[in-house]
């Protein structure tokens, strides 16, 4: 299918948002990030030229002052907490956790506390009080006790759950294909779920749309969405993009 093919429901939904006045509320989420890489130049190149602010979750333990240095002028960009060294905890059998039940609640929260103090002292202009968990899990027992440590809201993936002792929020729209290529996902198949959150939102749940990246396994498909995506919405007369400190009040 042409682009012009791929993208036209969008078009069509946002039309349909302009007839009535009213603008959607994006995000965009990306994670994994510890170093400069040519990647994550390549990421903030298509944010810095479309003003799409980025949220990136940037993996504590293994970062240093390098990426810190890098991210220092930009000002579209705000670093999150993902997790504290992205290993996987959990036994072979289950979905991958760090932060999951496996070990005593103590060590992971000790964890995140450090996760939390590190970056925010690295990123003093920049960082944002929320936890990105690694694979977008998460053990339910530790939300209650992040705000002890300064957190303010939790970002894992798909609607959110009501009634949670931290804020969420979000992500919705995953570019990558996990369980097949390890590549970008079709970009027909992505418009298809955008143009859904956004009905759902037009319906009146008003939770901001996140969209998620990993800029270090992205492939063709996966980079041309993401500059598809931009040049489709940035700007346009429906689409707020947002930095993630709106929606963490």
């Amino acid at each position: 299918m042409s682009d012009e093919t791929t993208w036209q429901p969008l078009r069509t939904e946002l039309q349909r948002w302009v007839d009535a006045g009213r603008r959607a509320r994006l995000w965009f989420r990306d994670d994994d990030a510890i170093e400069p890489t040519a990647a994550l130049d390549r990421l903030l190149a298509l944010s810095g030229r479309h003003s799409v602010p980025v949220a990136l979750a940037v993996i504590p333990a293994p970062t240093g002052e390098p990426l810190a240095t890098r991210l220092a002028s930009e000002e579209d960009v705000t670093v999150t907490v993902h997790g504290w060294t992205h290993q996987n905890h959990a036994p072979d059998i289950t979905k991958k956790q760090e932060l999951g039940p496996h070990r005593p609640q103590a060590i992971v929260l000790d964890e995140l506390h450090r996760g939390f103090d590190k970056l925010k002292a690295l990123y003093p202009r920049q960082f944002a009080p929320m936890l990105v968990p690694p694979w977008n899990r998460i053990d339910k027992a530790l939300l209650p006790e992040l705000s002890a440590f300064g957190y303010r809201a939790v970002s894992v993936y798909g609607l959110a759950k009501p009634d949670q002792p931290i804020a969420l929020v979000n992500t919705h729209i995953d570019i990558m294909d996990w369980h097949g290529t390890y590549g970008g996902r079709p970009h027909g198949d992505l418009v298809a779920e955008l143009v859904r959150e956004l009905q759902n939102r037009f319906d009146g749940n008003d939770e901001p749309i996140g969209v998620l990246t990993h800029h270090l396994v992205h492939d063709a498909r996966a980079w041309g969405f993401i500059e598809a995506l931009f040049a489709e919405t940035a700007g346009h007369a429906a689409v707020e993009w947002h930095p993630i400190g709106d929606f963490m009040h």
